[in-house]
């Protein structure tokens, strides 16, 4: 089966009577495709920037339908998007404890089991790990090489320029995950059991470089409670698969 990566020869084209059944998108740009009389018998989107955007299906914009479905299967969700420190508190102790629910009921089998290309459990921590660190450390705290050395980094970074030399090579146990990770969850608690509506106002650099955004202290935190729901969801869809 044909691969095609980084290329633009397929924009602006019109397939017809095109069979893309089984076929596998990552990575890629699909803003502004038009489908007209499909078959989409089973069609899976997953996309994170969903929510930034519109997904028209049949004249309705279902953004808006799916963002409500998660928030009911994930209560606290809606709480990413809180503007104050009660609201970012609450909403981080309903993340936290959602994902204690999910380490918790993950068999030791399979915590490095992960579907197709992504990530496991155990890889999915270290993200997070990872995240706490770009937005906490990094863009809140002004920690100059803000990255524990057992994070994992997004696919891609390498190719962006990323000094990757900050990372171990060799992989860490799961009970060093786990240490690492409470820490970090402990410095978002502190963090935000002290956080005013002033400080949460006040802009920093953006982590990941770049002068087209100046995020608040409180996008901050919202970013890391989008990264914590979204990739819970991610864990827990690839948990029911691998034990269904």
């Amino acid at each position: 089966m044909a691969t095609y990566s980084g290329t633009k020869e397929f924009e602006g084209a019109t397939f017809v009577r095109t069979s893309f059944k089984g076929a596998t998108v990552r990575h890629s740009d699909l803003s502004g495709v038009t489908m007209r009389s499909v078959d989409v018998d089973g069609l899976d989107i997953d996309s994170h920037d969903l929510f930034f955007g519109t997904l028209v299906v049949n004249g309705v914009d279902v953004v808006p339908l799916v963002d409500a479905e998660l928030n009911r299967m994930f209560p606290g969700r809606e709480l990413q998007k809180a503007q104050t420190p009660e609201g970012l508190r609450e909403g981080w102790v309903a993340v936290q404890a959602a994902w204690q629910t999910t380490v918790a009921e993950t068999p030791p089998e399979l915590v490095d089991a992960h579907v197709d290309d992504e990530w496991s459990l155990a890889q999915t921590l270290r993200h997070l790990i990872l995240a706490t660190d770009a937005w906490l450390r990094g863009g809140i705290l002004g920690v100059e090489q803000p990255f524990h050395e057992i994070g994992q980094i997004f696919t891609g970074a390498a190719e962006m320029g990323f000094d990757m030399s900050i990372f171990r090579a060799d992989p860490p146990t799961y009970e060093e995950i786990l240490a690492v990770r409470a820490q970090r969850q402990q410095m978002v608690t502190d963090f935000l059991a002290t956080v005013t509506p002033e400080l949460l106002a006040e802009e920093r650099a953006n982590p990941w470089g770049g002068d087209d955004w100046h995020p608040t202290v409180g996008d901050c935190v919202r970013v890391i409670l989008e990264e914590e729901w979204a990739h819970l969801r991610y864990i827990r869809r690839d948990l029911a698969l691998l034990q269904g």
